[in-house]
């Protein structure tokens, strides 16, 4: 007879099978390291299902209406989300989060006490199997909740399918990517007045303390991605100077942390913007706007602006475009020669802006395009590659050296922008050398 520990157990197994006679973590072979990282993250994810769904029946028996025969209460805590977090050690939002996954995956009873299923049997599936965490289950009710109000349920459910079948293996940011450009998929009308709520949460606070200047800002997708850009080209071009002539460990050395490095990214914006002398220092910082060329013809659909995750209306691609230090990227449209053969060893800007649109930044790691480069996949002297984006990839400068030291191999499928990039890792990491998707296409969730 089957249980509802069964999984559990079972990931315990596998761990104590990965870990082996080894006495402590010290003793474990890399190989072994891996295969308990991996074992250890189904048995939280499944012990966070079970923990969901014990939270909801502490949550039932610690209902209002209960008084003094709450469950909660007469452990002394107010709340059934206070008492999981003391005794299970978590914070008082993480245990809220559990209760709240478990209610909405829990069956139901309709007026009558008859029992009906779950209100999402695939996130409640998935997580019973460990495929999902509770954070990524957590972003996906709230999602499904909230385009229940616009979306038919024939759709939800699809939406509910899709994403329960590709969150398992990405991290908790492209999941939430992924809902992001589901949701403006699904609901396109809701794209502009979701842009005019950002907007009027925009702000910008100044105060000094101790002698320092704090500032915080929160900015709307419009207005926070040239300031991201910049920011971001600033510290490119401070770390391509170290790259190129500094000596590191030279008493003089510039070790400045990257939010050092974005401090004083941000001094120089101001500092420029009072002379207006020059934009050398930002290493060709751009914000890229994407559209497909009918939805910028008719002003319908949406846009995406490269580093920022939340989409912007057709009006707004239409007003950024005409601003300066934007490049409409218009897919469908002829532009440029993207191709070059043998004729030319470096990527042009269009190319750049190509593999940009595809790559959507490092196509290994995902850091934003201004902080990559282009690189031959088959090299220009040694394979005698071409500069086509058949060939080219964006890599950051940490992921180019980690592949071409360990040994993975790059694979493009498919053509131009809408090509997927896929990275085969070494025997010695993965002995079958299965393909891992890279670029925009892992989290794109029409790819």
């Amino acid at each position: 007879m089957s249980s509802t520990l069964d999984p559990l157990l079972e990931a315990t197994r596998r761990l104590q099978q990965a870990w082996g006679a080894a006495p402590t973590s010290a003793d474990l072979s890399r190989p072994q390291l891996l295969a308990v990282t991996e074992a250890l993250g189904l048995v939280k994810r499944i012990s966070e299902g079970l923990q969901s769904d014990v939270g909801s029946r502490i949550s039932y028996e610690s209902r209002p209406e209960l008084g003094p025969q709450s469950l909660a209460k007469q452990q002394g805590f107010r709340t059934a989300s206070q008492l999981i977090a003391t005794t299970t050690g978590a914070s008082t939002g993480e245990a809220a989060r559990l209760v709240k996954v478990g209610e909405a995956i829990a069956p139901r009873t309709n007026l009558l006490g008859e029992p009906r299923p779950s209100r999402f049997p695939l996130v409640q599936a998935a997580m019973r199997e460990g495929r999902l965490s509770a954070a990524a289950a957590s972003a996906i009710i709230v999602f499904l909740e909230r385009i229940r109000l616009t979306v038919d349920e024939t759709r939800t459910a699809e939406a509910e399918r899709v994403l329960t079948e590709r969150a398992p293996g990405l991290s908790h940011d492209d999941v939430r990517r992924m809902i992001t450009r589901l949701e403006a998929h699904l609901d396109p009308d809701g794209v502009a007045p979701r842009e005019d709520e950002l907007r009027a949460r925009a702000s910008l606070s100044m105060f000094e303390r101790e002698g320092m200047l704090h500032i915080s800002a929160t900015l709307d997708p419009a207005r926070g991605a040239p300031v991201k850009a910049a920011i971001q080209g600033f510290v490119s071009a401070e770390f391509a100077a170290k790259r190129d002539g500094r000596d590191r460990s030279a008493p003089e050395a510039d070790r400045r942390s990257v939010a050092a490095i974005q401090a004083d990214a941000l001094v120089h914006l101001a500092e420029h913007a009072l002379t207006c002398e020059s934009t050398a220092s930002l290493h060709g910082a751009t914000v890229v706007v994407r559209i497909g060329l009918d939805d910028l013809m008719n002003g319908t659909g949406h846009g995406l602006i490269d580093g920022i995750d939340q989409p912007v209306s057709a009006t707004t691609v239409r007003r950024m475009a005409a601003g300066g230090g934007v490049i409409p990227w218009v897919c469908g449209s002829k532009g440029e020669v993207l191709d070059w053969g043998r004729k030319q060893r470096f990527f042009t800007a269009a190319q750049r802006t190509a593999l940009a649109e595809r790559d959507g930044g490092c196509a290994f790691c995902g850091l934003p395009p201004g902080m990559t480069k282009a690189h031959h996949i088959e090299w220009w002297a040694r394979d005698h590659g071409g500069t086509d984006l058949e060939n080219g990839v964006l890599l950051c400068e940490t992921c180019h050296h980690l592949i071409h030291d360990n040994g993975w191999d790059i694979r493009i499928e498919g053509a131009g922008v809408r090509a997927k990039v896929w990275f085969l890792p070494p025997p010695s990491t993965d002995p079958l050398r299965t393909p891992r998707l890279g670029g925009r296409a892992r989290s794109e969730i029409l790819a």
